[in-house]
């Protein structure tokens, strides 16, 4: 595999070497990770843009222009989403993306992203739900099923999106399934929480959290289409956070201890080490290793679906049976979502009955289809 993407962001300085062959390449894997403007950012910083040919750098300019306006974007949504909990009078906490690009990361810097993610206390979320919907949000069409999902095991109500301006909405009581393996005290995050400049009751989570809900979101998740660009998220939050605190390092492992997210921590700082040469302290790094004990067939068996996982989502770099590969991450962020009594109908549901119910509304939608074409052409 010739994973060229992780190649210039552990090293930018490889572009010098590349042929327009190379460069082609690299274009393709960084349109499908979602890292386009991200390597315009990385080039830009290390003034590398002027070796850049000309045909991959009008790419990569463009994509520059869609991620500023992007921003703009994501910046006027957050305070759509502060006008419309303003009366809640309790703290809401925007997460990952919107969390970078709020608190003006290097990590929100070209970051792409189809939704903003927001946090509430468990206690006030039917609260912000209703706020959300007098304001134009609205859930989306979740069947039943989902509906009882979403609700009774998992850690956000269903999807919600604007009527008008079309935006998608996560809300969030935790950070992880009511069902999860990792038993997290989402509680414990409300107590360390950063102020958004310019807000009132709206904040990021602290660093150390930041770090390890974009850790555990990675790693707990089933979708890796855009699992490198996640990784490089991690990536640039650890190269600023010890610049700013220097008991960073120590502070991480102890929060994931106090969590009990320690296996998702090992995960992204061995990854990161490995795949982007992030420069981890090795006490840090053995001793996140040591709390995680990813140890014999079972560890080894993740570290090869997850190698598979991390790298860019084009046909340059597929595996041998990589849907398969693909498949097993999916079941296995399932198993970590939920004891096995309810991840077996759970994954039956969702094979048998959701495509069912999917096909059923296409029939339905092209019947309204063929309606309308009809009707207008009565009326021509």
């Amino acid at each position: 595999m010739n994973n060229l993407v992780a190649q210039v962001f552990r090293n930018p300085e490889y572009i010098k070497r590349y042929s327009l062959q190379d460069w082609d390449l690299l274009v393709r894997q960084t349109r499908a990770s979602g890292l386009m403007a991200k390597l315009y950012t990385l080039l830009s910083n290390n003034e590398l843009l002027d070796a850049v040919p000309e045909e991959p750098r009008r790419h990569l300019n463009s994509s520059r222009t869609q991620s500023l306006r992007h921003s703009e974007l994501v910046h006027y949504e957050i305070k759509r989403i502060h006008k419309a909990l303003a009366e809640l009078e309790t703290p809401v906490i925007l997460l990952k993306g919107a969390a970078y690009v709020a608190a003006g990361l290097s990590a929100g810097d070209g970051r792409f992203f189809s939704d903003i993610d927001i946090m509430v206390h468990k206690s006030r979320i039917d609260l912000a739900e209703d706020a959300l919907q007098h304001h134009g949000w609205i859930n989306s069409d979740a069947d039943e099923y989902d509906e009882k999902y979403y609700r009774t095991w998992m850690h956000e109500i269903p999807p919600m999106q604007h009527r008008k301006r079309m935006t998608a909405l996560d809300l969030h009581h935790s950070i992880l399934p009511q069902t999860s393996r990792y038993k997290l005290d989402a509680n414990k995050l409300f107590k360390t929480l950063v102020p958004v400049e310019g807000y009132e009751r709206l904040y990021t989570l602290c660093p150390e959290d930041m770090v390890l809900h974009s850790a555990t979101h990675l790693f707990s998740e089933g979708e890796f289409d855009l699992g490198l660009r996640d990784l490089i998220d991690i990536d640039n939050l650890l190269r600023h956070f010890p610049d700013q605190n220097p008991k960073f390092w120590q502070r991480l492992t102890g929060r994931a201890r106090n969590l009990d997210l320690t296996k998702p921590l090992y995960y992204a700082l061995h990854y990161c080490r490995t795949i982007l040469d992030t420069p981890i302290p090795d006490q840090t790094y053995q001793e996140a290793t040591q709390q995680a004990e990813v140890t014999g067939i079972s560890g080894a068996w993740v570290h090869q679906l997850l190698q598979q996982g991390l790298q860019p989502s084009h046909s340059s770099c597929r595996r041998p049976f990589n849907d398969l590969l693909m498949w097993m991450l999916y079941v296995r962020s399932h198993y970590l979502r939920m004891p096995f009594k309810l991840l077996v109908p759970h994954l039956l549901h969702k094979a048998v009955v959701t495509p069912y119910h999917e096909r059923a509304k296409e029939k339905e939608a092209a019947k309204h289809l063929d309606i309308h074409a009809l009707l207008a052409l009565r009326n021509r």
